[in-house]
């Protein structure tokens, strides 16, 4: 089916209701129909709506084209100005003063309607109507609702019910289409088209644009091509050798799913290139913003940087507003047709390719009364949610034949000097396979000897965890530990397994770690066979607050996860930089789990695939793909999965000791006074010694 085609005819169909909910959103902003308070929320949500209707108009006059660089820097400034955090708290997307000015019953709807309708910026840029038209409507039926009188608030609860669930064809379909369809080609033509060194290129994509962006861009610009094309080609190679080291099939593949923030497309032009040598096609497809379809946890497909996060965090789970059982089974049962509609699309499908960025402050979030919130019961329909969901992608797009890479590149606030910190970092993405494949095969033979593993932190960190490891029938053809070097995760430097749950006990502790945006300071985990059982952290004033968000943003919601993977990070060159910069609080996880000890709650790391056996370099088949949790997929797969896998990492300078315990009570230090002690792993000291001869 023609992607095109299909838009095209959904744009004509929509072209007259488009035109009359325009016309009619806008005479509302002279109208005086509506009571106090209520009608300041109309005429001013009215106002943006006509602030699209006039974008909408001037993009299709050709304007892009003929604005110049402060033109088009301004309209995306007006676009996104009510929602930046210097007018955010006293705009109507903000729940909290939405309930403050219009009822604690009332608000929060209102400022979902509201953030619904900015979710339509992208759609403008793309000249899609369905989606803008349906938007408007609903927003013009609960205007009525209030002219003249005052609704019962159930009356606004179910046209905004109605409005999610009549649209699902159309947006959850939209959505799984884009994710495999190559022909959507809206971001890749502006990557491969665009002339790259007029920054007015950025605005094209109808992101919000920040300062980030134009410095990312104009930074690549300024690189040498032999640079970027590096950074390019080890992202490419990486994807390609994780097809290589899980033994998968690439050549039964047609297209790749491109993940990154905008601004690096410099280097996105370069990629898709070199994926087309590989005989795949990149897919495009725009992170969602609407509630119907966006992931609290990530945003999945390209995006820009946010224009405030506490705005995505009050409506991270707008969600609660419609959904239950029967929402669920109506977006599933969408899905099941499409996919069924799509499903050579799907076979073709090889995994995403991510390129992740990191470098910004720390986000603090602030926890609001106001704001939609998940009941026990939401949480349990979500997750089975997300069950169903994998289960349908991994029917019509099989784990065992996909693979995946991530690669990350900092932000200009990171701090000074930027530009030298991202030439590090090129570098730690290119460290040499080849050595630390041979230092962690030795880590690995010392590992596959023992029974447990006893991991201890160094001066305040009081991590004192013990893990079971899975035993070996056959040591001469099995491991326990995969050598991980730079394939699906970069940089390279891990060995990691997943625990036996029986046994593993003890306390996690570290200092700072940043999960996803959020930076957790003195964050505190307890596991007792292998579950977590009590947490906290020091983020917030009150431990029940702390103990919320570490529920949320690391349990995602669930009471308990098991402990999925225990690993240990051997990039000690990614640390020294880290330290000798003063940024390790501000690396991502991709970085931070190769820098120390780390431990993943939720599921292993071969979830959905623990089937498909797996062999490390010297030809040993990794066994340890599934715990005492996941192997309940035989008899009962809602029981056996948790939809999440969060990375918390110990770093080098809070370790003690990290020491295998065999069965006859021998032990053999792996790490000890922070260091390594292995012969054969010397090498890997050698940045820890230069950072503290650094530091004398």
């Amino acid at each position: 089916m023609d992607v095109w085609k299909y838009w095209k005819e959904e744009n004509d169909a929509a072209e007259e209701r488009y035109q009359l909910a325009m016309e009619r959103v806008c005479a509302i902003l002279k109208e005086e129909t509506a009571a106090e308070p209520y009608r300041e929320y109309f005429r001013q949500v009215s106002g943006f709506v006509q602030l699209l209707k006039e974008t909408a108009e001037a993009i299709q006059a050709g304007w892009l084209d003929t604005a110049s660089l402060g033109e088009l820097e301004e309209m995306n400034y007006r676009l996104y100005r009510d929602i930046l955090p210097e007018h955010y708290e006293e705009s109507y997307g903000n729940p909290a003063y939405a309930a403050a000015k219009l009822g604690k019953d009332f608000g929060p709807m209102l400022s979902f309607l509201y953030s619904e309708l900015r979710s339509q910026i992208p759609n403008i840029y793309e000249g899609r109507l369905a989606p803008v038209t349906a938007a408007c409507e609903a927003f013009i039926e609960i205007y009525n609702l209030f002219e003249g009188n005052v609704p019962q608030a159930k009356e606004v609860r179910d046209v905004l019910y109605w409005y999610v669930s009549d649209y699902a064809d159309q947006t959850v379909r939209s959505w799984l289409w884009e994710r495999f369809d190559p022909a959507y080609s809206f971001a890749r033509d502006i990557i491969m088209e665009a002339d790259l060194s007029d920054l007015r290129y950025l605005y094209r994509f109808g992101e919000y644009i920040s300062p980030s962006e134009l410095s990312v861009a104009s930074f690549l610009n300024s690189l040498p091509e032999e640079t970027v094309r590096s950074m390019a080609d080890t992202y490419v190679e990486g994807f390609r050798k994780g097809f290589e080291v899980m033994g998968r099939d690439l050549s039964k593949k047609k297209t790749v799913l491109i993940r990154y923030e905008v601004g690096f497309e410099r280097m996105i032009r370069m990629a898709v290139e070199g994926f087309g040598r590989l005989g795949l096609q990149c897919i495009f497809c725009r992170a969602p913003l609407s509630a119907v379809n966006r992931n609290p946890n990530r945003k999945v497909g390209w995006y820009s940087s946010s224009p405030n996060k506490q705005y995505e965090y009050d409506h991270r789970y707008d969600s609660a507003l419609y959904m239950g059982n029967t929402f669920k089974e109506r977006k599933l049962s969408v899905l099941r047709t499409a996919f069924e509609d799509f499903k050579e699309l799907a076979s073709w499908y090889a995994g995403p390719a991510v390129v992740e960025t990191f470098g910004e402050p720390g986000f603090v979030p602030v926890n609001k009364e106001e704001c939609f919130a998940l009941s026990e019961h939401q949480e349990d329909v979500v997750r089975s949610y997300n069950n169903e969901f994998t289960q349908l992608m991994n029917r019509y797009s099989p784990e065992e034949e996909t693979s995946f890479t991530i690669i990350a590149f900092p932000r200009p606030e990171i701090g000074e000097p930027y530009e030298e910190i991202f030439r590090e970092i090129i570098r730690i993405n290119t460290l040499d396979y080849a050595q630390y494949q041979k230092i962690q095969q030795v880590i690995i033979d010392a590992l596959d000897t023992a029974e447990k593993v006893q991991v201890k932190g160094a001066g305040e960190n009081a991590t004192d965890l013990e893990i079971s490891l899975h035993p070996l029938s056959d040591p001469q053809k099995e491991t326990g530990f995969e050598n991980c070097v730079s394939d699906v995760n970069i940089p390279l430097g891990e060995v990691f397994t997943s625990p036996v749950l029986a046994g593993t006990n003890g306390l996690l502790f570290v200092k700072s770690v940043y999960i996803g945006e959020f930076q957790f300071r003195n964050l505190a985990m307890r596991f007792v066979d292998g579950r977590v059982t009590d947490y906290t952290c020091e983020n917030l004033d009150s431990p029940e607050e702390n103990r919320k968000l570490v529920r949320q943003v690391i349990l995602k919601n669930h009471e308990s996860l098991p402990m999925g993977e225990f690993a240990i990070g051997t990039n000690t060159t990614a640390y020294a930089v880290g330290r000798r910069y003063g940024i390790v609080d501000r690396l991502p996880i991709l970085i931070v789990e190769k820098m120390g000890p780390h431990f993943a709650v939720g599921d292993t790391c071969y979830s959905w695939a623990e089937d498909c056996p797996m062999y490390n370099p010297d030809g040993k088949e990794m066994i340890a793909r599934d715990n005492e949790i996941s192997i309940l997929r035989k008899e009962d797969v809602s029981k056996a999965y948790f939809s999440c896998h969060t990375d918390i990492t110990i770093p080098y300078d809070e370790l003690d000791s990290i020491i295998a315990c065999r069965a006859d009570g021998s032990q053999i230090p792996i790490i000890q006074g922070g260091r390594f002690v292995l012969p054969g792993t010397e090498e890997l000291n050698r940045p820890l010694n230069e950072i503290s001869s650094e530091g004398d």
